[in-house]
């Protein structure tokens, strides 16, 4: 069946053994128990734990990952058009943080750029803080203004 010890999906993919027992808890990857009850990992193992990694390094949030995951077999390859709604799921997530970031640069590169560093220009500047009456956080650049 050419199954993965534990220790060996570990060192494929870069990631410690408790992170794997971690995904485990989560659903998000699963394995058989051998007669010595060790775990036994699928090679289609190495793919999920490698779109995990990639997802959370995009910033997708685990509980996402988890609940997309849901949709795929527990155990084998999932399908070319599972992949495929899984991936277009999260572009639409990826390019809205893209525009996000895309503005927060042109916003601090409009402020810093100008060179006078004066707090009447910048466009950050947010003076007797007008802007609490719009909501917590960083509201003007979140607004995309």
């Amino acid at each position: 069946m050419n199954e993965l010890t534990v220790g060996q999906v570990a060192k494929r993919c870069g990631v410690n053994v408790s992170a794997l027992h971690f995904y485990e808890r989560e659903g998000l990857i699963t394995s058989r128990r051998n007669s010595g009850n060790q775990r036994r990992f699928g090679r289609d193992t190495i793919r999920r734990v490698s779109i995990i990694k990639v997802a959370q390094q995009l910033g997708i949030p685990l509980k996402e990952i988890i609940d997309v995951f849901a949709e795929l077999p527990a155990f084998g390859a999932p399908q070319q058009h599972q992949w495929e709604a899984m991936a277009s799921r999260w572009q639409v997530q990826l390019q809205a943080r893209i525009a996000q970031l895309q503005q927060l640069e042109k916003s601090l590169t409009r402020c810093i750029g100008c060179g006078c560093l004066s707090m009447k220009q910048c466009p950050l500047y947010n003076q007797n803080d007008k802007l609490s009456e719009k909501g917590p956080g960083p509201v003007l650049l979140q607004s995309g203004s």
